[in-house]
């Protein structure tokens, strides 16, 4: 039985990740830790477990691994130390708001050799397995160009908690936080890329970017388009990849392609992976460093990517990296 430690209730999917662990019979949630120490009191009386208001003494009792759900401004501290104390760690996205933090947790993991997980869901989705082998088998001929869109009206229509525009926690807006499936997906399709630009906008006065369209060239001269917002209603996830010998379009967990004998729909997947959490708990229980592609390589590009667009909207520039 792996024993979890819930580190904050801060980001909206923590309710549903301490859901997953009540209901896999291989976990216990056995402490709970908030920086809003009457928000997480709240939490773990729900959750049947206690609540230590000291971190110290929350990485010190009795637990194997944490769930971090904190400000990401916070991932820093909170998961160094968790990796000095011997825990294993799962982390939702991103790794951290800098390259220089987010090198930091990987030194602390590393050098702790525990087992590491970020949250990278899309990754796991059959569709995007599916558009990921035409690329690996070379299906669409060489690929000049990609596009990845995911939205929704978290802002437009006010259901996301006010505390979500507060950048000296969060770190960012939308493509901080909804932005980062759109990069870590085309990374994962088309590697790191060599140059990143971005278009920021506000509508609706957060005080953070709502609307964002970050461009990056790849390696061999793809150019993609990473599309977030936190003010659109009703779009699926779009993917889009372009290449000399054909194309292929995602709308949802719905996919088209046009190679060779014309436009076709497929209806003939890979099977969906175990979702990252699962996998990080069966990598916890078989002593794995890591599940393949949910690792400190992918946070870390991951943020590097983050980080060079929004330092290309302030300065108006583009980012080499």
């Amino acid at each position: 039985m792996l024993k979890f430690g819930l580190i904050s209730k801060w980001h909206v999917h923590a309710s549903g990740y301490a859901n997953q662990l009540k209901n896999d019979p291989r976990t216990t949630i056995a402490a709970v830790w908030d920086e809003d120490p009457e928000r997480g009191a709240a939490w773990a009386a729900e959750l049947g477990a206690p609540f230590i208001a000291d971190y110290a003494a929350f990485l010190a009792s009795d637990i194997d691994a944490v769930a971090c759900d904190s400000p990401t401004m916070m991932h820093k501290q909170l998961l160094v130390a968790a990796a000095k104390a011997g825990k294993h760690i799962f982390t939702e996205k991103l790794l951290a708001a800098s390259s220089e933090d987010a090198e930091a947790i990987a030194e602390a993991v590393r050098e702790a050799g525990v087992t590491f997980t970020i949250s990278l869901p899309v990754k796991c989705s059959p569709a995007v397995l599916y558009i990921k082998s035409l690329i690996d088998e070379g299906k669409l001929g060489t690929v000049t160009g990609a596009r990845f869109r995911r939205s929704h009206g978290g802002v437009s229509n006010g259901w996301l908690p006010k505390y979500w525009f507060d950048v000296s926690a969060s770190g960012g807006g939308a493509l901080m936080d909804l932005g980062a499936h759109p990069v870590y997906v085309l990374a994962e399709l088309l590697g790191a890329p060599k140059r990143v630009t971005a278009l920021m906008s506000e509508l609706y006065g957060t005080g953070s970017d709502e609307n964002c369209i970050a461009l990056a060239e790849f390696e061999g001269g793809v150019l993609a388009t990473m599309e977030t917002a936190f003010v659109t209603e009703g779009v699926p996830d779009l993917l889009e990849v372009y290449g000399t010998g054909g194309a292929v379009f995602m709308r949802g967990g719905e996919v088209w392609q046009n190679i060779g004998d014309g436009p076709e729909e497929v209806d003939d997947f890979p099977p969906s992976l175990d979702n990252p959490l699962a996998q990080f708990i069966s990598a916890c229980l078989d002593g794995t460093a890591e599940p393949a592609g949910l690792g400190l390589a992918d946070g870390l590009v991951m943020t590097r990517i983050v980080e060079a667009a929004y330092k290309a909207e302030a300065d108006g520039c583009t980012v080499v990296l």
